[in-house]
């Protein structure tokens, strides 16, 4: 049994919550979001607090129930505070340039690659070799990253490459004669 699904959530004050059968929708001043919550669960809101219980008593579905506790959780932090992702370009001629919602990359290839950013996302770069990520939504911040992570990743032997700003590479030692 999750105990972590038993805690309720308490609502802070500037923050709207609407629950709509299965289909929770949570407004703050950092923008919407909407949530399905899973069929077996059952979400009451009152007094400012929502609470989570499953609806057939057995260890999948308080699992579940804990699962959905922390997305919801997740949301309301989003539209509060925000999430952000720093990322880093460690290279020689590695640089990033921002132009509308197209970044333009140069990781050492022969050509520059473009990536559109989706809804939701506000980019900055404060030098040619660094990307902040900010949005409320903690599942898309964290998958631009990923995905500008992936054009070049951070390689064991010279640590070239797109890391996050507290990753920790670990440099291998050359091979000898």
């Amino acid at each position: 049994m999750s105990r972590f699904a038993k805690t309720p959530i308490i609502i802070p004050i500037g923050v709207h919550v609407r629950l709509d059968k299965q289909v929770i929708l949570i407004d703050g001043k950092n923008g919407k979001l909407t949530r399905t919550i899973h069929k077996s669960i059952m979400v009451q809101y009152s007094g400012r607090k929502i609470f989570f219980t499953p609806r057939i008593d057995c260890a999948k579905n308080w699992a579940l129930a804990g699962t959905e506790r922390a997305l919801i959780h997740s949301m309301l932090i989003g539209v509060t505070e925000g999430f952000t992702k720093k990322l880093q370009l460690v290279g020689i001629g590695y640089r990033v340039s921002v132009k509308d919602d197209i970044v333009t990359l140069t990781l050492g290839f022969f050509h520059s690659i473009n990536y559109r950013l989706p809804d939701g996302i506000i980019i900055e770069c404060p030098s040619q070799t660094e990307i902040i990520l900010k949005s409320a939504d903690k599942q898309i911040v964290s998958q631009v990253a990923a995905n500008l992570r992936s054009f070049r990743c951070p390689e064991p032997y010279k640590g070239k490459g797109i890391r996050y700003s507290d990753e920790i590479v670990r440099i291998k030692e050359s091979k000898k004669k």
